[in-house]
């Protein structure tokens, strides 16, 4: 048996392997860019899928494909959507612009399969046609741009926002086990007044709920497809109404509420949609650095560091340092991070290198958008289950610090005046002794007043102690 067939497209006779799905021009892709060896993402091959199943449909109802040719393309792109045929997507992330090469690789991989269902010589584009049956209707230009929002969008809902969910409720747990927990404030990494533990967590908490607002803000944009603007936007070769039923079939489908994008000129030559949701994602890598880098920090030592908070032990930290452990998930947070600002960047410059009807960057753009939505995803439950779900308060700790800081003077200067105040700060300092040892000892106050001034917890409240 042959390990090769022969493939035919407008340039002439391609060598393909004899069991590939894939066709000339996928081949001809594969050899014109191995490039990275990064390919597209599962989540956007799936939405490729679902679009030509979809489509094969509305076009059989149509009259445009025959009912029996339909059914074979739905069979072989619900094969895609599933994954049965993820080893027949070879192309390079780094290839044409508008992903036509890989629009062609699906139509290809759902022609040749189809034409096996139904008994026919893979290759032979006879009885199904990638371009003329499964391509019917679209683009590369609409499809491509369609597929990134379907697989964007689906990511947000079915990945991040419930992973975001998981995060906010732990750290509002937390907030609450925490809020009985006094501990020195750090501003300019220098002792600033009390705050509860639980006050920091509730910081915390509210960044994550800000985020969330911010994905969800973003989803009505991404939930407008291109699908039905063909080349350019103007819908040449798409029957009236196309778009919209094969939308109306995806939306069904995956239970999200995509539309047809009320503007298909800017649906095809901006990819807005996807710079604004990698923003929102991006914001989420930087609420993720604060809080992980925080939590390290707060957890450093454990006795020569600051030491107030135990993270859980989760695996030996050092090859020649007995009983070090690391803080080993705010690390792999900050990484996630660090690659999804990259990722921003990236995708940013891809929405601002479009040219007249087409922006030419969608292949990188979607790799980077979802691998940022992924990642994200799968930090912010690590960081809740592996980490903060863990977290112990080490009380002892935290009161011995509080004790020792010279802030807590400022609760003596609305009663003292600021002077007095910050002349107890200086010797403080010059003599190690506490503000309270001094300021006792000097008799500023009568001593309940000053153990009510002095009490920690009460600072943590707001106003004027009496």
């Amino acid at each position: 048996m042959s390990e090769t067939r022969i493939e035919r497209d407008s340039l002439g006779e391609v060598e393909v392997p004899a069991s590939a799905y894939y066709g000339a021009q996928t081949e001809r892709a594969r050899r014109n860019f191995p490039v990275s060896g990064l390919t597209f993402p599962r989540r956007f091959i799936a939405a490729l899928g679902m679009i030509k199943s979809e489509a094969a449909k509305i076009n059989a109802e149509r009259g445009i494909v025959a009912p029996e040719l339909a059914e074979a393309i739905r069979q072989a792109a619900d094969e895609v959507v599933a994954g049965g045929l993820d080893a027949h997507f070879p192309l390079d992330v780094f290839q044409t612009g508008s992903g036509t090469s890989t629009n062609m690789n699906a139509n290809e991989v759902i022609s040749n399969r189809a034409i096996e269902i139904l008994g026919g010589e893979m290759g032979s584009k006879k009885p199904v046609h990638p371009n003329d049956h499964v391509n019917a209707g679209q683009s590369s230009n609409d499809a491509i741009p369609t597929a990134i929002h379907i697989a964007a969008y689906s990511a947000l809902a079915e990945d991040l926002e419930p992973a975001l969910e998981v995060l906010a409720t732990s750290l509002e747990a937390k907030a609450a086990e925490f809020d009985d927990v006094v501990k020195i404030g750090r501003t300019h990494l220098q002792d600033a007044v009390p705050v509860r533990l639980g006050q920091e967590f509730s910081g915390y908490a509210q960044q994550i709920r800000n985020g969330q607002a911010r994905v969800a803000a973003v989803k009505p944009r991404l939930a407008e497809l291109a699908l039905g603007g063909t080349a350019v936007g103007t819908g040449l070769n798409a029957p009236p109404g196309f778009a919209e039923r094969v939308i109306a079939g995806v939306a069904a489908r995956t239970g999200h509420p995509f539309v047809s994008a009320p503007n298909k000129f800017e649906a095809l030559a901006a990819k807005d949609a996807a710079v604004e949701t990698s923003g929102a994602v991006r914001t989420l890598a930087v609420s993720l650095t604060k809080i992980a880098n925080d939590i390290r920090w707060i957890g450093s030592g454990p006795r020569c560091g600051i030491g107030e908070m135990t993270l859980p032990s989760l695996q030996p930290g050092s090859s020649i340092m007995p009983g070090k452990v690391n803080p080993v998930i705010p690390e792999s947070v900050l990484m996630v991070a660090a690659q999804v600002i990259g990722n921003d960047a990236t995708v940013a410059w891809g929405g601002a290198a479009g040219n007249f009807e087409l922006n030419v960057m969608m292949p990188v753009i979607v790799y980077n958008l979802l691998q940022s939505i992924e990642i994200t995803a799968a930090a912010c439950e690590l960081l809740a289950k592996r980490c903060v779900d863990g977290l112990v308060a080490n009380e002892e700790r935290c009161r011995a610090m509080i004790e020792k800081s010279l802030a807590m003077v400022t609760s003596l200067a609305p009663k003292i005046g600021y002077d007095k105040a910050a002349e107890i700060a200086k010797e403080s300092v010059k003599t190690g002794r506490t503000v309270r040892e001094l300021a006792a000892e000097k008799g500023v106050l009568p001593p309940a007043e000053l153990e009510r001034a002095l009490d920690p917890r009460s600072q943590t409240e707001g106003g004027i102690q009496d």
